[in-house]
């Protein structure tokens, strides 16, 4: 019986809820499974957002710039909502029951579309010989869409913020040869470490009841009563809540078991700093969400471009969606590159075995910028053809879609570079219990790139439209100067990418822990170091 408990994992449990063992749990079969289940998540919701500005346009005979909005709100809230499947997840459901719900109610979105998309009722009747013979979708048609594109984004939300931290459940931190393998992922489940937005607002509540009391002591006379391995080591920046860890009267109740702190006015150093870590993140976290804003151009306008222009390889029309499989193209060059070539120059030149995650979210910011700059010189080329032509309605223009291939390579490259970039950022950078809601955060930069297209996109056709629908974004793109929306987006990555910069360099501080050596993960903790013999408010 001895011999078998050591078999088991203290912090996880299997399907049923008992310990863990690792012997019988796990393996490479459940992990390729559960890579089966992201993939066919990403090529189904990716399939759709593609295609849906085309089907827009073509099909439900919508302007662009609503089209394009109705595909950016439809990301946009798929990524919003992992911050909810986050929050069930850690504190209620666990990740598999989440990832398990959430993909049912994914697939049932997805077989409303296909009957919305098949059913001649819900669809407008074709466009006749003018444009005047068009008639919109109606309010039903459009309702219907909308009810299978938001099941879908409930749906990608509960699934995303899961499935990574996930994965990282599946390994015992405290076994050498489990860190070393992915090799668990269904049968072994992490226990919830409750609610990571309760643990917030508590720290805040307590410092803002002792917000009158003076921070006159050392680290060492705070509270603290997290087990010595698992401690966070006292920071000197956001002063203010460590008030939260300052014991005063009333803060212990009394209980059968006896004394304890009331967690909404007594917190431990390690809950604080665990909040700290969560607040460095932030800036970084805000200064990411333009890149996709432009990368939501390579989905919407983009597309609506390549649909305008010569898509012809002998017999075969490609079509206008399929042209964000440069994107893929882009990544798998860009990590092999990087991979082959970039890094061992890196390693041989700096002495590191490559990029840092702050790096890599830069050098993505770059390539974003740059691609908008490509955009909008394939875009005045694009209409300068329209223009000779003389029929600048014509379905066709004279000019070959492949014009389209910078843009999409280098918003490409830069994804390549960024989200692994962020996703490390996240990961690393966030306390052990808040990862699920660290991932969440992640996503959302990408939720609100998206609705700062949206928001974009609206005050553009504001300020530069007319009646008739001429402006920036007109009704036709042809009539339109699309081109000066992606220089606009260009001069606004350029000064995020300033922006990002200021805070990379003053604002954020790697936390150093007891139970992790960030070294490994090539953090410097070298700003980061406990007050011992000083006042906590001689430092701040």
């Amino acid at each position: 019986m001895e011999g078998k408990m050591t078999w088991t994992v203290a912090d996880a449990v299997d399907y049923y809820g008992f310990p863990a063992d690792r012997s019988k749990t796990g393996g490479w079969v459940p992990a390729a499974l559960i890579l089966v289940v992201e993939v066919c998540e990403r090529l189904s919701t990716m399939g759709i957002a593609v295609n849906l500005v085309t089907y827009l346009i073509g099909t439900m005979h919508l302007p662009s710039s609503t089209s394009a909005n109705i595909v950016t709100d439809f990301l946009g809230t798929s990524f919003l909502l992992c911050l909810l499947g986050g929050f069930l997840a850690d504190s209620f459901l666990g990740r598999y029951k989440t990832i398990a719900i959430f993909a049912a109610i994914e697939a049932l979105g997805t077989g409303a579309l296909a009957i919305s998309t098949k059913l001649r009722q819900l669809r407008p009747p074709t466009c006749g010989a003018t444009a005047t013979d068009c008639k919109q979708a109606n309010g039903f048609q459009m309702g219907i869409l909308y009810v299978s594109l938001y099941l879908i984004a409930i749906g990608t939300g509960g699934l995303k913020s899961s499935v990574s931290g996930f994965g990282t459940d599946q390994f015992d931190e405290k076994d050498e040869k489990e860190k070393a393998q992915m090799a668990y992922f269904f049968n072994r489940y992490k226990k919830s470490m409750g609610s990571p937005i309760v643990h917030i607002f508590q720290v805040i509540v307590a410092a803002t009841r002792k917000r009158n009391m003076d921070l006159h002591f050392n680290a060492g006379s705070l509270y603290e009563d997290t087990p010595e391995n698992s401690r966070i080591d006292h920071t000197n920046q956001f002063c203010f809540l460590d008030k939260a860890s300052i014991v005063a009267e009333g803060d212990f109740e009394k209980s059968a078991a006896g004394a304890a702190p009331n967690l909404w006015k007594l917190c431990s150093v390690t809950r604080v700093e665990e909040v700290k870590m969560m607040i460095r993140l932030l800036p970084i976290w805000a200064t990411t969400i333009i890149f996709w804003t432009s990368y939501a151009q390579m989905i919407t306008f983009s597309v609506e471009q390549a649909s305008t222009m010569e898509r012809s390889l002998g017999n075969f029309q490609i079509p206008a969606g399929s042209l964000t499989v440069f994107f893929v193209v882009a990544i798998m060059i860009t990590l092999a590159v990087n991979d082959r070539l970039i890094m061992p120059l890196w390693k041989k030149w700096k002495g590191k075995p490559g990029f840092t995650n702050l790096q890599r979210i830069a050098i993505g910011l770059v390539m974003s910028t740059c691609g908008m700059a490509a955009a909008a010189l394939c875009e005045r080329k694009r209409l300068s053809v329209a223009k000779a032509t003389g029929d600048s309605t014509a379905a066709t223009l004279p000019i070959s879609v492949f014009f389209l291939i910078p843009q999409f390579f280098l918003v490409g490259s830069g994804e390549a570079f960024i989200y692994t970039g962020q996703l490390d950022f996240f990961i690393i950078g966030s306390p052990k219990g808040m990862k699920t809601m660290s991932t969440g955060l992640f996503l959302t930069t990408l939720s609100l790139g998206f609705f700062v297209s949206s928001f974009l996109v609206s005050i553009v056709k504001r300020l530069t439209g007319s009646k008739d629908g001429e402006g920036w974004l007109a009704d036709d793109i042809n009539h339109g100067r699309l081109d000066c929306f992606y220089g606009l987006l260009a001069v606004l990555g350029s000064i995020n990418f300033v922006v990002y910069l200021v805070c990379a360099a003053c604002w954020y501080r790697p936390t150093k822990t007891k139970s992790a050596d960030l070294h490994e993960m090539g953090i410097s903790t070298s700003t980061s170091t406990a007050v011992n013999g000083s006042s906590i408010e001689e430092n701040c």
